[in-house]
């Protein structure tokens, strides 16, 4: 039986239907003759009108010239390459490649670069509101003082609330993905393969700041010495929030495009962010020797 697909009107693949749910669609005036729809065989999204006489359906617009269909082999399913792959259902057998220590260090070091700039354009307003109303309220008006302060003290939910929503809204959305394991091609799952959701996503972050913050650091230690010697590669965050990271393939029916080795993005990502941290601990050893030397 074909299988039938159609994007909704937000551009996401609905699907997989028979051609008499198709038809209860229509009836029900959820596609119109320009609604677009694809099925194996042809090589890209058709407007309904296009297909209306091979689906029997009876369609008051003119149909629409069809796009030529290339038919690939039998062994070689095709996917259009505008289609959303993440509307699928997941296809969990055979390999599954995890994002390893180097490409989540990677992902993560592109990724706090991101949260710090998003987290300061926030924070900085904030400050700079507070000094402002303490200073035009003067030091005797404890209405202008508690109104700054609070104004201040309002960066610090910042802290938490700018990367969990962040990680959260990127992590739970079609790509799967923060911008930076974007860049090295991995993503987040639910250990079944299903796409997480916003508040999971949420809250496996929160879970992994909390972690280090308690820990005073350390959990960020901990977090990748878990994610290099267990199994599935997962850190505490992971365990708890039921995810998985793995190569942007994982969970498609195209399994064999994953790549164990890092790439070439990941090295030239690994490589700037080991010339910073050298960077910086040079200059704060020359800076460390100008202040011993000024003491003694």
């Amino acid at each position: 039986m074909t299988q039938w697909y159609y994007a909704d009107a937000s551009g996401q693949r609905q699907g997989p239907f028979s051609a008499e749910e198709l038809e209860g669609h229509v009836r029900h005036a959820r596609l119109g003759a320009a609604s677009l729809v694809w099925r194996e065989g042809l090589q890209d999204w058709q407007p309904l009108s296009s297909v209306a006489a091979e689906l029997g359906l009876p369609l008051d617009a003119p149909a629409a010239p069809a796009m030529d269909a290339v038919v690939p082999a039998a062994d070689a399913p095709y996917t259009p390459p505008t289609a959303d792959l993440a509307s699928f259902q997941p296809v969990v057998a055979g390999h599954i490649v995890h994002g390893g220590l180097w490409k989540r260090f990677a992902a993560s070091f592109i990724d706090g670069i991101v949260t710090t700039v998003v987290s300061y354009a926030l924070m900085i307003p904030l400050m700079l509101i507070g000094v402002g109303v303490m200073g035009a309220g003067g030091s005797d008006n404890p209405f202008a003082t508690g109104a700054g302060l609070a104004s201040m003290l309002a960066i610090y939910p910042i802290l938490f609330l700018a990367p969990c929503i962040y990680f959260g809204w990127m992590q739970s959305s079609s790509l799967q993905a923060s911008l930076g394991k974007l860049a090295v091609g991995i993503k987040v799952a639910r250990t079944d393969g299903q796409r997480m959701s916003f508040w999971r996503g949420f809250l496996r972050s929160l879970a992994y700041l909390v972690f280090t913050m308690v820990t005073c650091g350390l959990g960020v230690l901990i977090s990748g010495l878990m994610v290099a010697f267990t199994d599935r590669k997962q850190a505490l965050h992971d365990m708890l929030c039921d995810t998985l990271v793995v190569d942007k393939w994982a969970f498609t029916a195209f399994p064999e495009r994953q790549r164990d080795e890092l790439g070439v993005v990941t090295i030239v990502i690994l490589v700037l962010a080991g010339l910073m941290i050298f960077g910086s601990l040079a200059i704060y050893g020359v800076m460390g020797a100008l202040m011993m030397k000024g003491l003694s």
